[in-house]
C-alpha cells in the first residue's frame, strides 16, 4: 500500500493543490509508474467538480508529472473506473457528502481493494484524509445531508483530525478543537485521534506509518485519560498502527 494522507490541500504561498507535499507526490507517482489517476471530487460543493479535475491536473503538470487525472463523476460505470485506476486521488470539500456518496455508489469495497489488496497509490486530502479513518466522527464539517453515514475506508486503524488547530480565539465562547477532540474520546475511549496542523501529512508505505510537515508543525494525539502528545517528523509514529477501532 502507498497512501498519503494530507491535512490539507494548500498552505500560505502555494499555487497548487498538493504543492507543499510535492516531493512526496512526485516520489510515490514515480515509485509506482501510475499515470491514469482518478479523482474522487464528490466532497466538493462550492464550485464544479469539472473545475476541481482541472485544478488538479494542473499540479501534476507544474511537477512535470505524465499523468492524466480523470474526475470520477464522469464515469459511466464508477466502480469500474475504481478497478482501471492506476492512482486514486480524493479531494477535500465536506466529508458527509463524500463519504454517504461513497456508500451510495457502492465506492467503499472497490477503493479498498484497489488499495489495500492491489497497492493503487491513494492521495487524500483534508475529508479525502478523513474517509481514510474507520469512521468520520472526527471531522471538522457540518452534516450537511441528512441519511448520514458514519462508517468509511478504513485505510489506517484510527481517527485522524485534519486542519487540527491548537488556538484559543478571542471572544470565542464556544469549544476549542482540544475540546471537542476530548468529548469525542469521552464516549470513544479506545480510539486515539490523531490532530495533524496546515501544511503536514501522513504517509503509509508497506504497513509503515510515517509523518511529515512543510512548516515544522508536530502531530499531535489525543488518547483518553491521557494530556496529548506531540510528535515531530524525526519520531516514529509506527506504534498508530496498532491500534483497533
Amino acid at each position: 500500500m502507498d497512501i498519503l494522507l494530507l491535512s490539507n490541500g494548500k498552505i500560505a504561498g502555494n499555487q497548487h493543490v498538493m504543492e507543499f507535499a510535492s516531493d512526496a507526490v512526485v516520489e510515490q507517482i514515480k515509485r509506482t509508474g501510475a499515470k491514469n489517476l482518478v479523482l474522487i471530487p464528490y466532497a466538493v460543493i462550492r464550485s464544479s467538480h469539472d473545475d476541481r479535475v482541472a485544478l488538479v491536473q494542473e499540479t501534476f503538470d507544474a511537477l512535470g508529472l505524465d499523468c492524466k487525472v480523470t474526475g470520477l463523476h464522469r464515469a459511466e460505470d464508477p466502480v469500474k473506473a475504481i478497478q482501471e485506476a492506476e492512482g486514486i486521488l480524493v479531494s477535500g470539500g465536506n466529508t458527509w457528502v463524500l463519504n454517504k456518496t461513497l456508500h451510495d455508489l457502492g465506492l467503499v469495497g472497490p477503493i479498498r481493494k484497489a488499495v489495500l489488496d492491489q497497492g493503487i497509490p491513494y492521495i487524500g486530502w483534508s475529508a479525502g484524509t478523513n474517509i481514510a479513518c474507520p469512521t468520520i466522527r472526527t471531522t471538522n464539517d457540518m452534516p450537511i445531508i441528512t441519511g448520514a453515514v458514519l462508517s468509511s475506508l478504513n485505510l489506517v486503524p484510527f481517527q485522524i483530525n485534519p486542519h487540527y488547530l491548537e488556538a484559543n480565539v478571542e471572544g470565542h465562547m464556544g469549544e476549542t478543537r482540544d475540546e471537542r477532540i476530548q468529548e469525542f474520546l469521552e464516549v470513544n475511549q479506545y480510539e486515539p485521534v490523531v490532530g495533524i496542523p496546515e501544511g503536514t501529512w501522513l504517509h503509509l508505505l508497506n504497513g509503515e506509518l510515517s509523518y511529515h510537515t512543510a512548516n515544522g508543525k508536530p502531530l499531535k494525539l489525543f488518547s483518553h485519560g491521557e494530556d496529548p502528545v506531540y510528535y515531530t517528523a524525526e519520531q516514529s509514529v509506527q506504534f498508530l498502527m496498532a491500534h483497533s477501532c
